[in-house]
Protein backbone atom coordinates (compact mmCIF):
# COMPACT_ATOMS: atom_id res chain seq x y z
CA UNK A 1 0.00 0.00 0.00
CA UNK A 2 2.79 2.42 0.95
CA UNK A 3 4.55 1.76 -2.36
CA UNK A 4 1.36 2.39 -4.38
CA UNK A 5 0.77 5.71 -2.60
CA UNK A 6 4.42 6.66 -3.11
CA UNK A 7 4.30 6.02 -6.88
CA UNK A 8 0.97 7.81 -7.29
CA UNK A 9 2.27 10.81 -5.36
CA UNK A 10 5.41 10.95 -7.49
CA UNK A 11 3.43 11.13 -10.73
CA UNK A 12 0.39 13.08 -9.55
CA UNK A 13 1.67 16.17 -11.40
CA UNK A 14 2.99 14.47 -14.51
CA UNK A 15 4.34 17.59 -16.21
CA UNK A 16 6.24 18.81 -13.16
CA UNK A 17 7.63 15.36 -12.44
CA UNK A 18 8.62 14.88 -16.08
CA UNK A 19 10.43 18.22 -16.20
CA UNK A 20 12.21 17.42 -12.94
CA UNK A 21 13.30 14.03 -14.28
CA UNK A 22 14.56 15.68 -17.49
CA UNK A 23 16.51 18.24 -15.46
CA UNK A 24 18.10 15.52 -13.33
CA UNK A 25 18.93 13.44 -16.42
CA UNK A 26 20.64 16.36 -18.15
CA UNK A 27 22.57 17.24 -15.00
CA UNK A 28 23.74 13.64 -14.46
CA UNK A 29 24.70 13.44 -18.15
CA UNK A 30 26.76 16.62 -17.85
CA UNK A 31 28.31 15.44 -14.58
CA UNK A 32 29.26 12.09 -16.12
CA UNK A 33 30.76 13.68 -19.24
CA UNK A 34 32.81 16.15 -17.21
CA UNK A 35 34.19 13.33 -15.08
CA UNK A 36 34.97 11.38 -18.25
CA UNK A 37 36.86 14.40 -19.59
CA UNK A 38 38.96 14.44 -16.41
CA UNK A 39 39.60 10.68 -16.78
CA UNK A 40 40.60 11.24 -20.41
CA UNK A 41 43.07 13.90 -19.29
CA UNK A 42 44.71 11.35 -17.02
CA UNK A 43 44.44 8.46 -19.52
CA UNK A 44 48.12 8.65 -20.41
CA UNK A 45 49.06 8.56 -16.74
CA UNK A 46 46.89 5.52 -16.05
CA UNK A 47 48.25 3.68 -19.09
CA UNK A 48 51.88 4.22 -18.04
CA UNK A 49 54.00 1.18 -17.25
CA UNK A 50 55.91 1.03 -13.96
CA UNK A 51 58.98 -0.48 -15.63
CA UNK A 52 59.46 2.28 -18.22
CA UNK A 53 61.59 5.38 -17.69
CA UNK A 54 61.78 8.51 -19.83
CA UNK A 55 65.07 10.41 -20.14
CA UNK A 56 65.10 13.92 -21.59
CA UNK A 57 67.23 17.03 -21.48
CA UNK A 58 67.15 18.48 -17.96
CA UNK A 59 66.46 21.98 -19.30
CA UNK A 60 63.48 21.24 -21.51
CA UNK A 61 62.06 18.77 -23.99
CA UNK A 62 62.90 21.11 -26.85
CA UNK A 63 66.62 20.58 -26.22
CA UNK A 64 68.15 17.43 -27.68
CA UNK A 65 70.34 14.67 -26.30
CA UNK A 66 73.24 13.08 -28.21
CA UNK A 67 72.58 9.66 -29.74
CA UNK A 68 75.84 8.54 -28.15
CA UNK A 69 74.12 8.47 -24.74
CA UNK A 70 72.33 5.28 -25.78
CA UNK A 71 75.27 2.95 -25.16
CA UNK A 72 76.13 4.48 -21.81
CA UNK A 73 72.52 4.14 -20.64
CA UNK A 74 72.38 0.56 -21.89
CA UNK A 75 75.45 -0.34 -19.78
CA UNK A 76 73.79 0.77 -16.51
CA UNK A 77 72.64 -1.92 -14.09
CA UNK A 78 68.95 -2.91 -14.22
CA UNK A 79 68.52 -1.51 -17.75
CA UNK A 80 67.14 -4.15 -20.10
CA UNK A 81 66.34 -2.21 -23.24
CA UNK A 82 66.82 1.34 -24.55
CA UNK A 83 64.89 3.04 -27.31
CA UNK A 84 64.79 6.63 -28.47
CA UNK A 85 62.84 9.04 -30.61
CA UNK A 86 61.94 12.57 -31.61
CA UNK A 87 58.72 14.51 -31.57
CA UNK A 88 57.98 15.31 -35.22
CA UNK A 89 55.12 17.81 -35.00
CA UNK A 90 53.57 16.91 -38.34
CA UNK A 91 50.06 17.25 -39.73
CA UNK A 92 48.18 15.66 -42.62
CA UNK A 93 47.24 17.96 -45.55
CA UNK A 94 45.78 20.68 -43.34
CA UNK A 95 46.89 22.06 -39.98
CA UNK A 96 43.57 21.07 -38.44
CA UNK A 97 44.55 17.43 -39.09
CA UNK A 98 47.09 17.41 -36.29
CA UNK A 99 47.95 14.33 -34.22
CA UNK A 100 50.86 13.00 -32.19
CA UNK A 101 53.66 11.66 -34.41
CA UNK A 102 57.13 10.42 -33.52
CA UNK A 103 60.29 9.21 -35.19
CA UNK A 104 61.40 6.18 -33.16
CA UNK A 105 63.87 3.32 -33.28
CA UNK A 106 61.23 0.73 -34.26
CA UNK A 107 62.64 -2.59 -33.00
CA UNK A 108 63.28 -1.53 -29.42
CA UNK A 109 60.27 0.78 -29.23
CA UNK A 110 57.79 -1.96 -30.15
CA UNK A 111 59.38 -4.27 -27.59
CA UNK A 112 58.93 -1.61 -24.92
CA UNK A 113 55.22 -1.22 -25.68
CA UNK A 114 53.68 -4.71 -25.67
CA UNK A 115 50.25 -3.12 -25.21
CA UNK A 116 50.32 -2.32 -28.93
CA UNK A 117 48.74 -5.27 -30.72
CA UNK A 118 50.24 -5.52 -34.23
CA UNK A 119 49.60 -8.33 -36.74
CA UNK A 120 52.88 -10.21 -37.26
CA UNK A 121 53.00 -9.65 -41.02
CA UNK A 122 52.40 -5.91 -40.58
CA UNK A 123 55.04 -5.72 -37.85
CA UNK A 124 57.59 -7.38 -40.14
CA UNK A 125 56.71 -5.11 -43.07
CA UNK A 126 57.02 -2.00 -40.91
CA UNK A 127 60.42 -3.01 -39.55
CA UNK A 128 61.79 -3.77 -43.02
CA UNK A 129 60.62 -0.62 -44.79
CA UNK A 130 62.58 2.47 -43.76
CA UNK A 131 59.85 4.74 -45.11
CA UNK A 132 57.18 2.66 -43.44
CA UNK A 133 54.90 4.00 -40.72
CA UNK A 134 52.82 2.43 -37.97
CA UNK A 135 49.56 4.10 -36.92
CA UNK A 136 46.78 3.49 -34.42
CA UNK A 137 43.43 2.04 -35.48
CA UNK A 138 41.44 5.17 -34.54
CA UNK A 139 43.81 7.42 -36.47
CA UNK A 140 43.69 5.18 -39.55
CA UNK A 141 39.89 5.06 -39.44
CA UNK A 142 39.57 8.83 -39.06
CA UNK A 143 41.41 9.42 -42.35
CA UNK A 144 40.37 6.24 -44.13
CA UNK A 145 43.94 4.97 -44.38
CA UNK A 146 44.61 1.39 -45.46
CA UNK A 147 47.75 -0.75 -45.52
CA UNK A 148 49.95 0.27 -48.46
CA UNK A 149 48.66 3.86 -48.66
CA UNK A 150 51.17 6.64 -49.29
CA UNK A 151 50.92 9.32 -46.62
CA UNK A 152 52.50 12.78 -46.74
CA UNK A 153 53.05 14.77 -43.55
CA UNK A 154 54.04 18.40 -43.21
CA UNK A 155 56.09 19.23 -40.13
CA UNK A 156 55.91 22.48 -38.23
CA UNK A 157 59.46 21.90 -37.06
CA UNK A 158 61.36 20.10 -39.80
CA UNK A 159 61.23 21.35 -43.42
CA UNK A 160 61.03 19.12 -46.45
CA UNK A 161 58.65 16.66 -48.02
CA UNK A 162 58.00 13.73 -45.73
CA UNK A 163 56.57 10.71 -47.51
CA UNK A 164 55.57 7.51 -45.73
CA UNK A 165 54.01 4.17 -46.62
CA UNK A 166 51.46 2.73 -44.19
CA UNK A 167 52.83 -0.69 -43.27
CA UNK A 168 51.05 -1.44 -39.99
CA UNK A 169 47.98 -0.59 -37.93
CA UNK A 170 48.11 -1.32 -34.21
CA UNK A 171 45.25 -1.83 -31.77
CA UNK A 172 45.34 -1.46 -28.02
CA UNK A 173 45.16 -4.55 -25.83
CA UNK A 174 43.16 -2.45 -23.36
CA UNK A 175 40.71 0.40 -23.80
CA UNK A 176 43.17 2.75 -22.11
CA UNK A 177 45.71 2.43 -24.96
CA UNK A 178 45.97 5.46 -27.23
CA UNK A 179 45.14 4.43 -30.82
CA UNK A 180 45.78 7.83 -32.43
CA UNK A 181 49.58 7.79 -32.60
CA UNK A 182 51.80 7.80 -35.70
CA UNK A 183 55.29 6.24 -35.66
CA UNK A 184 57.99 6.09 -38.31
CA UNK A 185 61.68 5.13 -38.53
CA UNK A 186 64.20 7.33 -36.76
CA UNK A 187 66.88 6.38 -39.33
CA UNK A 188 64.75 7.83 -42.13
CA UNK A 189 64.16 10.94 -40.02
CA UNK A 190 67.87 11.35 -39.26
CA UNK A 191 68.83 10.86 -42.90
CA UNK A 192 66.46 13.64 -43.98
CA UNK A 193 67.66 15.93 -41.20
CA UNK A 194 71.29 15.52 -42.34
CA UNK A 195 70.30 17.04 -45.68
CA UNK A 196 68.31 20.00 -44.38
CA UNK A 197 69.64 20.66 -40.87
CA UNK A 198 72.91 18.75 -40.40
CA UNK A 199 73.60 20.44 -37.05
CA UNK A 200 70.49 18.73 -35.63
CA UNK A 201 71.39 15.24 -36.86
CA UNK A 202 72.39 12.37 -34.55
CA UNK A 203 70.41 13.86 -31.68
CA UNK A 204 67.28 12.52 -30.05
CA UNK A 205 64.46 14.18 -28.17
CA UNK A 206 64.02 11.46 -25.56
CA UNK A 207 65.07 7.98 -24.49
CA UNK A 208 62.61 5.32 -23.38
CA UNK A 209 64.21 2.82 -21.02
CA UNK A 210 62.91 -0.53 -19.87
CA UNK A 211 64.14 -1.70 -16.45
CA UNK A 212 64.20 -5.27 -15.21
CA UNK A 213 62.05 -4.56 -12.15
CA UNK A 214 59.77 -1.60 -11.32
CA UNK A 215 61.28 -1.54 -7.82
CA UNK A 216 64.61 -0.58 -9.38
CA UNK A 217 63.15 2.30 -11.40
CA UNK A 218 63.97 5.13 -8.94
CA UNK A 219 67.55 3.96 -8.37
CA UNK A 220 68.14 3.47 -12.09
CA UNK A 221 66.81 6.96 -12.87
CA UNK A 222 69.22 8.52 -10.36
CA UNK A 223 72.13 6.50 -11.76
CA UNK A 224 71.39 7.64 -15.32
CA UNK A 225 71.20 11.32 -14.37
CA UNK A 226 74.34 11.07 -12.24
CA UNK A 227 76.22 9.60 -15.19
CA UNK A 228 75.58 12.73 -17.26
CA UNK A 229 76.18 15.34 -14.57
CA UNK A 230 78.28 18.34 -15.73
CA UNK A 231 77.98 17.26 -19.36
CA UNK A 232 76.91 19.60 -22.15
CA UNK A 233 73.48 17.95 -22.09
CA UNK A 234 72.49 16.93 -18.57
CA UNK A 235 69.53 14.60 -18.27
CA UNK A 236 66.32 14.31 -16.28
CA UNK A 237 65.05 10.75 -15.90
CA UNK A 238 61.67 9.90 -14.40
CA UNK A 239 59.10 7.16 -14.56
CA UNK A 240 56.72 7.25 -17.48
CA UNK A 241 53.89 8.04 -15.07
CA UNK A 242 55.74 11.03 -13.61
CA UNK A 243 56.58 12.20 -17.13
CA UNK A 244 52.91 12.09 -18.14
CA UNK A 245 51.86 13.81 -14.91
CA UNK A 246 54.20 16.65 -15.80
CA UNK A 247 52.11 17.38 -18.88
CA UNK A 248 48.83 17.06 -16.97
CA UNK A 249 50.04 19.51 -14.31
CA UNK A 250 50.41 22.19 -16.98
CA UNK A 251 46.63 22.21 -17.37
CA UNK A 252 45.82 21.86 -13.68
CA UNK A 253 43.83 25.11 -13.60
CA UNK A 254 41.57 23.78 -16.36
CA UNK A 255 41.00 20.56 -14.44
CA UNK A 256 40.19 22.52 -11.29
CA UNK A 257 37.64 24.53 -13.28
CA UNK A 258 36.02 21.33 -14.59
CA UNK A 259 35.82 19.91 -11.06
CA UNK A 260 34.23 23.16 -9.85
CA UNK A 261 31.63 22.97 -12.61
CA UNK A 262 30.91 19.35 -11.58
CA UNK A 263 30.27 20.52 -8.03
CA UNK A 264 27.98 23.31 -9.28
CA UNK A 265 26.00 20.74 -11.27
CA UNK A 266 25.41 18.69 -8.11
CA UNK A 267 24.15 21.79 -6.31
CA UNK A 268 21.81 22.57 -9.23
CA UNK A 269 20.37 19.04 -9.16
CA UNK A 270 19.84 19.34 -5.41
CA UNK A 271 18.03 22.67 -5.75
CA UNK A 272 15.78 21.38 -8.55
CA UNK A 273 14.74 18.23 -6.68
CA UNK A 274 14.39 20.03 -3.34
CA UNK A 275 12.14 22.63 -4.94
CA UNK A 276 9.94 19.90 -6.43
CA UNK A 277 9.64 18.08 -3.11
CA UNK A 278 8.88 21.26 -1.15
CA UNK A 279 6.09 22.10 -3.58
CA UNK A 280 4.70 18.55 -3.43
CA UNK A 281 4.69 18.40 0.37
CA UNK A 282 3.17 21.86 0.70
CA UNK A 283 0.34 20.85 -1.63
CA UNK A 284 -0.31 17.60 0.27
CA UNK A 285 0.33 18.65 3.85
CA UNK A 286 -3.37 18.24 4.72
CA UNK A 287 -3.32 14.72 3.23
CA UNK A 288 -0.42 13.77 5.49
CA UNK A 289 -2.40 15.16 8.43
CA UNK A 290 -5.33 12.92 7.47
CA UNK A 291 -2.99 9.91 7.24
CA UNK A 292 -1.80 10.69 10.77
CA UNK A 293 -5.37 10.69 12.04
CA UNK A 294 -5.84 7.26 10.44
CA UNK A 295 -2.92 5.89 12.44
CA UNK A 296 0.03 6.36 10.07
CA UNK A 297 3.17 7.14 12.05
CA UNK A 298 5.84 9.71 11.28
CA UNK A 299 7.98 6.85 9.95
CA UNK A 300 5.36 6.05 7.32
CA UNK A 301 5.14 9.72 6.27
CA UNK A 302 8.93 9.90 6.06
CA UNK A 303 9.03 6.80 3.83
CA UNK A 304 6.44 8.35 1.51
CA UNK A 305 8.29 11.64 1.08
CA UNK A 306 11.86 10.35 1.01
CA UNK A 307 10.77 7.47 -1.22
CA UNK A 308 9.16 9.91 -3.67
CA UNK A 309 12.31 12.04 -3.74
CA UNK A 310 14.58 9.02 -4.27
CA UNK A 311 12.24 7.56 -6.91
CA UNK A 312 12.23 10.75 -9.00
CA UNK A 313 16.02 11.24 -8.76
CA UNK A 314 16.67 7.55 -9.49
CA UNK A 315 14.60 7.65 -12.67
CA UNK A 316 16.31 10.85 -13.77
CA UNK A 317 19.71 9.43 -12.84
CA UNK A 318 19.10 6.24 -14.82
CA UNK A 319 18.08 8.21 -17.89
CA UNK A 320 21.18 10.40 -17.51
CA UNK A 321 23.48 7.39 -17.13
CA UNK A 322 22.01 5.66 -20.19
CA UNK A 323 22.41 8.86 -22.22
CA UNK A 324 26.06 9.18 -21.15
CA UNK A 325 27.27 6.33 -23.37
CA UNK A 326 25.99 7.60 -26.75
CA UNK A 327 26.91 11.17 -25.76
CA UNK A 328 30.45 10.03 -24.92
CA UNK A 329 30.77 8.30 -28.30
CA UNK A 330 29.65 11.45 -30.12
CA UNK A 331 31.99 13.61 -28.01
CA UNK A 332 34.89 11.20 -28.58
CA UNK A 333 34.36 11.29 -32.32
CA UNK A 334 34.30 15.10 -32.33
CA UNK A 335 37.44 15.58 -30.20
CA UNK A 336 39.30 12.32 -30.83
CA UNK A 337 42.60 14.10 -31.48
CA UNK A 338 42.53 15.90 -28.14
CA UNK A 339 41.12 12.99 -26.14
CA UNK A 340 42.27 9.79 -27.88
CA UNK A 341 41.11 7.69 -24.92
CA UNK A 342 37.57 8.69 -23.97
CA UNK A 343 35.80 5.89 -22.13
CA UNK A 344 33.07 6.04 -19.50
CA UNK A 345 34.59 4.17 -16.57
CA UNK A 346 32.94 2.11 -13.85
CA UNK A 347 34.13 4.68 -11.34
CA UNK A 348 32.26 7.44 -13.19
CA UNK A 349 29.07 5.36 -13.25
CA UNK A 350 29.45 4.65 -9.53
CA UNK A 351 29.85 8.38 -8.86
CA UNK A 352 26.68 9.04 -10.86
CA UNK A 353 24.77 6.54 -8.71
CA UNK A 354 26.16 7.94 -5.46
CA UNK A 355 25.39 11.55 -6.47
CA UNK A 356 21.85 10.54 -7.45
CA UNK A 357 21.20 8.86 -4.09
CA UNK A 358 22.75 11.70 -2.09
CA UNK A 359 20.65 14.28 -3.94
CA UNK A 360 17.48 12.19 -3.55
CA UNK A 361 17.96 11.78 0.20
CA UNK A 362 19.18 15.34 0.87
CA UNK A 363 16.39 16.96 -1.14
CA UNK A 364 13.77 15.05 0.86
CA UNK A 365 15.09 15.80 4.35
CA UNK A 366 13.56 19.26 4.86
CA UNK A 367 10.09 18.41 3.42
CA UNK A 368 10.10 15.19 5.48
CA UNK A 369 10.90 17.07 8.68
CA UNK A 370 8.16 19.59 7.88
CA UNK A 371 5.50 16.94 7.23
CA UNK A 372 6.38 14.72 10.22
CA UNK A 373 6.61 17.52 12.80
CA UNK A 374 3.54 19.55 11.87
CA UNK A 375 0.59 19.08 14.22
CA UNK A 376 -2.49 17.36 12.82
CA UNK A 377 -4.74 20.38 13.50
CA UNK A 378 -2.30 22.72 11.69
CA UNK A 379 -2.06 20.28 8.79
CA UNK A 380 -5.81 20.03 8.41
CA UNK A 381 -6.06 23.83 8.23
CA UNK A 382 -3.84 23.78 5.10
CA UNK A 383 -6.27 23.74 2.21
CA UNK A 384 -4.72 23.77 -1.33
Amino acid sequence: MIVKILIRNAFRHKLRTSLTICGIAIAILAYGLLNTVIDAWYAGVEASAANRLITRNSISLIFRLPLSYREKIRSIDNVEIVSYGNWFGGYYKDEKNFFANFAVEPNSYIKLYPEYKIPENERTSFLKNRRGCLVGKKLADSFGWRIGDNISLISRIYPGKWEFVLMGIYRGKQKSVDETLFFFHWEYFNEMIKKSRPFSADNVGFYVIGVDNPENAALTAKTIDKGFENSLAETLTETEKAFQLGFVSMSESILDAIKLVSFVIIVIILVVVANTMVMSVRERINEYAVLKTLGFSGRHIAILILGESILITTIGGMVGVMATFPAARIFSYAVGTFFPVFNVTKETLLQDVIVTLIVGITAGILPTWRATTIRITDGLRKIG
